[in-house]
């Protein structure tokens, strides 16, 4: 597909020759910067960072580096190549020609998947926009902006969707997602955990390790969509996904080979005194954002989800590749639930399980990065390993929202899960370590003294290289 470059707005969507469309998302434009200048990384207009820009959806054109000032970054509208006679690959109109437009039944919840994931990438940019200020280095505080550019071009995407195919209601929408803010009283981001603070770099890497996780298997299944543009549109946005997951499991382990390192240094566990995240704090920080992010999948069943994938807008993770119907009409899957004597197993329809078993292949996936990070623990000759919370643990969302379930999968009563609760989620004091040891270093080569170097730079540059020009 051929690439216009010099427009204001770089895209592979022929822009150009729909001047209903450019003159609506040119209006939109400015408003965006707006947003940007406002609620975007803070305090780093004037840096030139050293960033990654796409500028074609081929091998190599979507992975294009060089020195760009923030506000300057060309936030562009880029589609995957369509796949010849696509057709739809589940649900009730399988192997019905892919839509190319908005089929009317089904307008409304097109809508609804557009908003919803439009939503949580400002939402991250806002969460993120203060902690340049206490980067542990320049090759850190790159990541985190090109994290942040990347998020506003996806925001660029699902605009793009709303504007080209929903009229009125598209552009009201598009005006929407700039009027939320992350953590706003009165105009709060739609999922909860985009209004989560994200006040220190622990924080951020784990955000980018399990929140960003979501996000991919959200793509992912957002990918398979009977509707073409959507498909195409998500297909592109998990190439650049791919980063912001790199960031955040190399990140964490880097905080695991430190403390490990200072741990070994001083023979001690609690690394307060060496300035140090121990690993006991760490399973805390992995305790809270793997629940709050296992949220993010809905309810255990849902007839809403039964509903996206029946009509063939939202299907599975990695759909193409299962070997069943893809209709599910017959087929059961196992849900977890409270019964009266603790935690069981039950089978219920597949259709409506449809959020659990995403919620089951994201789990498998979050596992590799624990089994990654025990494996950085096990090279040191420390017995400690890391875990993932049991899926009902500190839950909001679904059968085990508010219940005193613990991280091993246990039922306690109310008084003795809050008695707990410190043990097993970061605490205020926890929290107010960790940002005592957030002092930002911004010379080349130099590191904060709680995370380890990196293995290698990026785009092939050395690690001392001067990622941001401040």
């Amino acid at each position: 597909m051929e690439v216009t470059y010099s427009d204001r707005i770089p895209n592979n969507v022929g822009l150009h020759d729909n001047r209903r469309l450019q003159r609506a998302l040119e209006a939109w434009q400015p408003r965006y910067l707006d947003w940007w200048h406002e609620m975007g990384p803070e305090s780093f207009d004037a840096a030139h960072v050293y960033l990654r820009t796409a500028t074609d959806v081929g091998r190599g054109g979507w992975a294009n580096f060089g020195w760009v000032r923030l506000p300057e970054y060309r936030w562009g509208i880029f589609l995957a190549d369509p796949e010849p006679d696509r057709r739809v690959g589940f649900g009730e109109h399988r192997d019905d020609p892919a839509w190319q437009e908005v089929p009317g039944e089904y307008r409304n919840q097109l809508r609804r998947l557009i908003v919803v994931q439009g939503d949580t990438e400002p939402a991250s940019v806002e969460q993120q926009r203060r902690l340049g200020q206490t980067c542990p280095s320049l090759y850190d505080l790159r990541n985190l902006f090109q994290v942040n550019v990347e998020e506003g071009r996806h925001l660029w995407a699902m605009v793009y969707l709303l504007d080209a195919h929903f009229g009125r209601d598209g552009r009201e929408e598009a005006e929407a997602l700039l009027e939320r803010h992350a953590g706003d009283a009165d105009r709060p981001r739609i999922l909860a955990a985009f209004n989560e603070p994200t006040t220190d770099w622990l924080s951020f890497f784990m955000f980018t390790h399990f929140t960003d996780r979501d996000g991919r298997f959200q793509l992912e299944a957002l990918s398979e969509s009977g509707f073409d543009p959507l498909a195409r549109t998500c297909q592109f946005m998990l190439r650049e996904e791919a980063h912001h997951m790199f960031v955040g499991t190399t990140g964490v382990g880097r905080v695991v080979q430190r403390s490990c390192e200072l741990m070994r240094q001083a023979d001690t566990d609690d690394l307060r005194q060496q300035g140090g995240v121990s690993l006991q704090l760490l399973q805390k920080y992995i305790n809270f954002h793997f629940s709050v992010s296992i949220d993010l999948f809905g309810g255990e069943t849902s007839s809403n989800a039964a509903s996206y994938f029946s009509s063939g807008l939202k299907g599975r993770f990695h759909e193409r590749q299962r070997v069943d119907d893809h209709r599910l009409l017959e087929a059961t899957y196992p849900v977890t639930e409270l019964g009266a004597d603790g935690l069981r197993q039950v089978e219920v329809p597949a259709l409506t399980a449809i959020n659990e078993g995403l919620r089951d292949d994201y789990i498998a996936n979050c596992q590799k990065g624990l089994d990654r990070w025990n494996a950085i623990i096990a090279e040191q000759g420390i017995a400690t390993r890391l875990t993932l919370p049991h899926r009902a643990f500190h839950r909001s969302i679904g059968i085990f929202a508010g219940q005193p379930i613990t991280p091993d999968g246990r039922v306690v009563s109310p008084e003795a899960w809050a008695a707990a609760r410190d043990g097993w989620l970061p605490s205020d004091a926890d929290r107010a370590y960790v940002h005592s040891l957030m002092q930002p270093v911004l010379e080349p080569g130099r590191i904060a003294g709680w995370i380890a170097p990196p293995a290698a730079g990026i785009d092939d540059r050395p690690v001392d290289f001067e990622y941001v020009r401040l």
